[in-house]
């Protein structure tokens, strides 16, 4: 999911979800991202499509098995990492947990300890959402300079890549001009041929990652990546683990609780997703949160003077409008933008900018100038910008692997949401209630995991965690890629778990300027001490 998260528009792979920056999703501050893909509600029970109740996760037995002591008992060996007052190494944990002797994988670990002469607290575990996200790069760029510096007194700070991410053994698909044309697929088709090329076009995706990455691909699921993070526990020589996970980062911080539920210490669960929803509900109610985020977006937009969308008065429908009309004009007469490798403004990758925005609204300024130098001076280089961004697109034309590891994970972890672009078009009016604006985009966005290399592995489950301590899961109420409510209903499975409340815009809340939020998790930290119930901040 936009997680990417981790979903995206072709967009896709919002699922999981992502963070902060100037449009604090990519680059280095992933902080969940991006999940919109494959998808990314609540009750306190939950059904898939066929209508059964889903079980909960189950715990995994407290001994070590004898199979995995050597990784357990294994040393670190840390060393310089480039960056100042950071350290690096590179942790082993079996390729399959099913047949450890099947090999290794090789996981990128960073950690800068703790600054503080106080009582030193332990490891404290990040990870920014994605799927995808590069927890090491996120340490290195926020979590270790910018937490507050009571927290980073205290904790080592460390990150693990996971599996099939970034500096961990990545997940590879397509080559850089491949993904240029891919980004550039036509994501809402008016007819069979454009309905046929993105089919090809996410076949091509599928077929490239499972060619690339044939001996990962079947193991970058969640619950390893979770598995992973006990073992790293155990090698940092905590007894618990402490966390605090963005976006998709809630999932796998879940996941880690259902596994091994006795072995939470403090956990924050920021932007949370809720593990009992098929693909294509999560897509769905993604879909709508990102409406809800673009009607926050257009009233503000109405009151400055350079919005291209109207002037005040312009009513929200009114200004959806506008951008589905001037989306629709792009789609026909793609925009320059003066990019070197010719690449022009079309629908995807303006919807693609678009959505990129709607994750903080520290970004809509910038996304009212690049719609005003697009719609007005028809120059759509702002636009692609925040679509390179999103997408992590270097000037050189190179990807990082966000949106392939976002897709590997996503597509093991739930079973496809629709079995081909028939069953997409009779969804699409569903969609398009959820978003007039996004509804269609982020239908199709869905179809990649359909054609899929290798069998999901996993299903909707609730996560109880019976047994763990408390862990303080974290909801913003116009969340736009985690809504709201899927925090609600992981408080309400987590046997432990206390629902803190931003009534704010944006993904996440932690470190988004709400002393409010910051000092209720900034105490649970430091001191064990989880927030109220019901506490609500602004």
């Amino acid at each position: 999911m936009h997680t990417r998260s981790t979903p995206r528009p072709r967009p896709r792979r919002h699922r999981r979800t992502r963070a902060r920056s100037v449009i604090r999703t990519t680059a280095g501050f992933l902080a969940a991202a991006a999940l919109l893909v494959s998808a990314c509600s609540a009750g306190n029970s939950t059904t898939s499509a066929g209508g059964a109740v889903e079980a909960a996760l189950a715990e995994l037995p407290r001994s070590t098995p004898p199979a995995l002591t050597s990784y357990y008992g294994q040393r670190l060996r840390w060393r310089d990492c480039g960056a100042p007052g950071f350290q690096c190494a590179t942790m082993k944990a079996p390729l399959d947990y099913d047949d450890p002797g099947a090999g290794d994988v090789r996981l990128a670990v960073a950690r800068k300890k703790a600054t503080g002469k106080g009582e030193p607290l332990g490891s404290l575990m990040v990870n920014p959402g994605g799927p995808g996200g590069s927890a090491v790069g996120y340490l290195q760029q926020y979590a270790g300079v910018g937490y507050p510096e009571r927290v980073r007194a205290r904790y080592d700070m460390v990150a693990m890549d996971p599996r099939g991410v970034a500096r961990s053994e990545p997940v590879e698909c397509l080559s850089g001009r491949q993904m240029d044309a891919y980004t550039q697929t036509d994501q809402t088709p008016d007819d069979e041929k454009e309905r046929n090329a993105l089919v090809a076009a996410d076949r091509k995706f599928a077929e490239g990652c499972g060619t690339r990455s044939a001996r990962l691909l079947r193991h970058v699921s969640t619950v390893e990546a979770a598995r992973d993070m006990d073992i790293l526990r155990a090698v940092l020589g905590d007894r618990k683990l402490t966390y605090v996970g963005a976006s998709y980062g809630t999932f796998l911080g879940a996941t880690y609780a259902g596994l091994f539920p006795r072995r939470v210490g403090r956990m924050v669960l920021d932007g949370a997703m809720d593990p009992s929803l098929d693909a294509r509900r999560l897509n769905l109610d993604q879909t709508a949160g990102f409406e809800t985020a673009f009607q926050a977006f257009a009233k503000d937009c109405v009151r400055h003077a350079d919005c291209p969308l109207g002037g005040r008065g312009t009513t929200p429908a009114r200004v959806g409008d506008r951008l589905q009309a001037f989306f629709r004009k792009v789609d026909a007469h793609p925009v320059p933008t003066g990019d070197t490798d010719g690449r022009k403004l079309g629908e995807a990758l303006a919807t693609t900018g678009v959505i990129a925005s709607m994750y903080d609204e520290g970004a809509w300024g910038q996304l009212r100038r690049a719609l005003t130098s697009a719609m007005r001076k028809n120059d759509g280089a702002g636009l692609l910008s925040l679509a390179d961004s999103y997408y992590e697109r270097d000037a050189s034309g190179r990807y990082s692997n966000l949106m392939m590891a976002n897709a590997a994970v996503n597509c093991l972890d739930l079973p496809p949401a629709f079995t081909g672009p028939e069953d997409v078009q009779k969804a699409l009016p569903a969609f398009e209630k959820a978003s007039p604006v996004f509804g269609p985009a982020l239908a199709w966005a869905t179809l990649n995991c359909t054609y899929w290399p290798v069998r999901a592995t996993g299903e909707p489950h609730r996560i109880e965690a019976e047994g763990a301590a408390p862990i303080v899961v974290v909801g913003t109420v116009r969340d736009p890629a985690t809504p709201y409510r899927w925090a609600e209903s992981l408080a309400a499975q987590l046997s432990s778990a206390r629902l803190l409340t931003y009534d704010g815009d944006g993904h996440t809340a932690y470190g988004r300027g709400s002393v409010c939020i910051d000092s209720a998790i900034d105490t649970y930290l430091l001191r064990g001490t989880p927030p109220p119930p019901g506490k609500r901040c602004s």
